[in-house]
């Protein structure tokens, strides 16, 4: 790993490698900050995600004679500011939809959200994965998964609805990218 100010001087260049060590270094204490102000787990890992996403954005803008981790945490204060702010004024009833393999990614853009989308369904449980499998990749009703799983329909669309809405807010910032 590179020392601290090495590491500000590859960020502030742009270099997307450096993205990867930044969030490795930094995404757990970033977190914390997050969460400790939202006191909602998925509300502060949504906010870590926001953080990068405007880090990310803003190298152009960051001096690499600062210090990332400073800077980072007040991203994250304002990310969860803005998150309180959202959640106060609607609850959340999104949905995602179906996420299908297509063409290669071309784009760096195209490359960070499919990274999003996959680290979003490596966050769900097991049960909930087979979920997204059986009903995005396989194409089965409702009915069919819960033949094949041996469970109620009543709990297969339950199951679904809070598995994507969980997946909707986790990717909430990719719908504001496109936006």
């Amino acid at each position: 790993m590179s020392s601290e100010r090495e590491l500000a001087r590859r960020f502030a260049a742009g270099e997307l490698d450096a993205l990867g060590e930044v969030y490795a270094r930094y995404a757990g204490p970033v977190y914390t900050v997050a969460l400790s102000r939202l006191g909602d787990p998925e509300l502060a890992q949504e906010a870590v995600q926001d953080v990068f996403v405007k880090a990310w954005r803003a190298t152009a803008r960051f001096d690499a004679d600062r210090q990332l981790r400073p800077w980072l945490y007040e991203i994250a204060r304002r990310a969860a500011a803005d998150i309180t702010r959202r959640e106060r004024r609607r609850p959340v009833t999104t949905t995602l939809a179906a996420v299908r393999c297509a063409a290669p990614a071309t784009t760096p853009g195209e490359v960070w959200e499919r990274w999003q989308v996959r680290c979003a369904l490596q966050e769900l449980s097991p049960r909930e994965r087979e979920l997204m499998r059986l009903t995005h990749y396989e194409g089965l009703t409702r009915s069919e998964i819960a033949e094949r799983l041996g469970i109620p329909l009543g709990t297969v669309k339950s199951r679904l609805h809070r598995t994507h809405r969980r997946l909707a807010r986790q990717l909430a910032h990719l719908r504001r990218l496109v936006a």
